[in-house]
């Protein structure tokens, strides 16, 4: 007979204190606070929600969820029903939507149960919402979704007119909301704002009496015609840039530094890391890090000998990644630094107040996003208080 496995399983193998772990990673929690309240300033009229899927953008559902409404965020929105039911836990009396939708007919009971409101992306999730209602004699809930341009989710205009006209429906169904996604926000000055801005306010006339919401981070920033009724942003709360080329006016959510293991003396001319792809140009001095993609350190945020990659921070200097990014370990160019500044088992900072996340990201042709939902697995993780 085969051995029981005793074992729970856990996604998680953090470290248990700082003498036992490689990294650090500090979540400030006031940040998040004061993202919010900057972000909820922007509108005059519009309410602020906030987005806390993919475990709050990485940093951690509760955390975000109870921080944020200790902040005044009283509506959230969720990717999934089990994000829903978690937030439900930490959130007793807020609204909690789930953008994902209806997965079907057997999913409803579910979303009733836990008092979340699906967001409804076609006619046939809205049929199956309207039969569980009917079939439990509740008005229930929910949001419509409709597609303005990013062709993903969401309804169109054809759906909407014929939504508009069922006068039957509110006696299924309360619809509480109704929603799209803005595609190209993060560029102002794209065309296509403006025509899925038409697109949406030509929706919002079939259905005056309820509430809207466009905008996302970075429809915030568009101004007050994208703003609606409800604000909905995400990787904004979190620190992360929402308009590319503009200050980011928003406070490093997330910190994350790590150890130097060694320092050693590489001679001109010699290859540093797998693949030989980054060679060293002069005799130079080479950090040890103990982080790698095994830690959620992207693998294309490495340099070769085309391309430079993301840097790390040191009492007061930037210094780069050299070569190829590794499991466990990062390679550091310390030539350019003081002799004796660096030594074994330093902090050096991979992300933060000093080196912006997105910057990393960009090193890897990526984006925060990206790179805050893979954050470090095996890092220390501490939460700084409000």
């Amino acid at each position: 007979m085969a051995a029981p496995n005793n074992f729970a399983p856990s996604n998680s193998v953090a470290a248990p204190n700082e003498a036992a772990s490689g990294s650090d990673l500090a979540i400030n929690l006031s940040a998040l606070q004061e993202n919010y309240a900057f972000l909820a300033s922007q509108s005059s009229s519009a309410q602020c929600a906030a987005v806390i899927k993919a475990d709050g953008y990485g940093i951690g559902l509760e955390h975000a969820a109870q921080n944020l409404s200790t902040a005044g965020c009283r509506v959230f929105f969720v990717a999934l029903p089990q994000e829903g039911i978690r937030a439900r836990t930490t959130l007793p009396e807020a609204t909690i939507y789930v953008l994902n939708g209806l997965f079907g007919s057997d999913c409803a009971a579910l979303y009733d149960q836990h008092d979340l409101r699906p967001v409804i992306g076609s006619m046939a999730e809205l049929e199956d919402w309207q039969s569980y209602c009917r079939d439990q004699g509740k008005v229930l809930p929910c949001a419509l979704h409709f597609d303005t341009g990013m062709n993903r989710l969401g309804m169109g205009m054809e759906q909407a007119q014929k939504i508009a006209k069922e006068t039957e429906l509110s006696d299924a169904c309360e619809i509480a909301l109704i929603m799209s996604h803005l595609a190209c926000a993060d560029e102002p000055m794209h065309a296509l704002n403006s025509q899925q801005l038409d697109r949406f306010r030509a929706i919002r006339e079939l259905f005056p009496e309820i509430p809207a919401s466009f905008a996302n981070s970075a429809g915030i920033f568009l101004g007050p015609d994208y703003h609606f009724d409800l604000l909905r942003p995400g990787i904004a709360l979190y620190g992360g840039q929402a308009v590319g080329d503009h200050p980011n006016p928003m406070q490093p959510v997330a910190t994350l530094k790590s150890r130097i293991l060694d320092v050693r003396y590489v001679p001109q001319g010699q290859s540093i890391s797998y693949g030989a792809a980054q060679v060293t140009k002069r005799e130079s001095r080479i950090g040890i890090v103990s982080v790698g993609y095994a830690d959620g350190y992207l693998r294309a945020a490495g340099s070769t000998d085309n391309h430079s990659g993301a840097h790390v921070w040191l009492d007061g200097y930037s210094l780069p990644v050299f070569g190829r990014v590794t499991m466990d370990l990062i390679m550091v160019d310390l030539t350019d630094l003081p002799v004796g500044l660096a030594k074994r088992g330093m902090w050096v900072e991979l992300f933060g107040p000093n080196i912006p996340i997105d910057d990393v990201a960009a090193s890897a042709g990526t984006i925060s996003y990206e790179l805050l939902t893979s954050l470090s697995k095996r890092a220390l993780r501490r939460y700084l208080p409000a």
